[in-house]
């Protein structure tokens, strides 16, 4: 993992695409998208293998069992659609609820759902936990600010790996779920987000730290 001194706050990167707050036994995830493929053969697009939620699921329990979390923030766009929630097997439900239970679970609105209520949880358009705000689009006067959304990317070695972002004023955390793709670091929504000297932290058998590509 990456140790990044954010705002008074040692927060670890991890290789997975999940950031750990150690001091508040906290995990956050973003852009989990359950249920792409159940959404992309619903809507007559690609199919693709329908296993992309169990792996993502697998790599949640991975995390959590590995932090010992007890409070988990999920930035918003945790299901491909509003009708992938009801649409995921009782299987894979189990496991979530599972994964849930005895845990303060927060599911923050993003711009492909509004959240999956009939889960449980709480749910909230952002969430406020001194000295950072979450939310799932970053702001462009945010600061102490963690957010996903873009699902950011760079190339190393000639391979593409998601990355987080960070500067001075913001975290962009990659997206943790299976078959989401990823906007390249120099695409011009994050060059104007990020300052000059922002790192990328690069995702994959251990997190790497590089000057943000641009």
């Amino acid at each position: 993992m990456h140790a990044l001194f954010f705002h008074g706050q040692t927060l670890h990167l991890l290789p997975s695409g999940a950031l750990h707050w150690p001091a508040e036994r906290l995990l956050v995830v973003s852009d989990l998208h359950f249920g792409k493929s159940e959404r992309l053969a619903r809507r007559g697009g690609s199919l693709l293998p329908p296993y992309e939620t169990r792996a993502t699921l697998a790599k949640l329990d991975t995390d959590l069992d590995t932090t010992k979390a007890a409070q988990v923030i999920c930035l918003g766009d945790s299901f491909d659609d509003d009708a992938a929630a009801e649409g995921l097997d009782e299987a894979d439900t189990l496991w979530l609820t599972r994964l849930m239970a005895g845990r303060d679970w927060t599911w923050i609105t993003g711009n492909h759902d509004p959240g999956p209520v009939s889960i449980g949880g709480s749910h909230r358009a952002e969430r406020a936990q001194h000295p950072f705000t979450f939310r799932h689009i970053a702001e462009p006067t945010g600061f102490a600010e963690i957010s996903g959304h873009y699902h950011p990317k760079a190339r190393l070695a000639g391979q593409s790996r998601p990355c987080f972002l960070a500067d001075r004023s913001r975290i962009v955390m990659p997206a943790y779920g299976a078959y989401t793709g990823g906007l390249w670091c120099h695409a011009p929504e994050l060059t104007a987000l990020m300052a000059p000297d922002a790192l990328a932290i690069l995702t994959g058998s251990r997190a790497l730290a590089i000057p943000m590509p641009r």
